[in-house]
């Protein structure tokens, strides 16, 4: 994805990618979620490095947008 129009811009816990997942979809952006651990799995390999984290991608355009849904929630679970 490195060549691509696509920025990663959050890395976590599955629980919480579904929640940024949930929130840009509902303001029309459609992300990307990689999940290395999972691709491995399915390929033969075993895990990744960090099991169960997932890496959210969104398109150029909309990184302004998806920046915002993600400091918002992760300022949540912070406080």
């Amino acid at each position: 994805m490195m060549d691509s129009n696509y920025i990663k811009i959050f890395t976590g816990d599955f629980i919480i990618v579904q929640r940024i997942i949930s929130e840009l979809k509902a303001i029309d952006i459609n992300a990307v979620v990689k999940d290395s651990t999972e691709s491995a799995r399915l390929a033969g390999f075993g895990g990744g490095i960090i099991p169960g984290f997932q890496e959210i991608f969104v398109n150029k355009d909309e990184l302004d947008k998806a920046i915002r849904i993600v400091e918002n929630i992760s300022s949540e679970l912070k406080s």
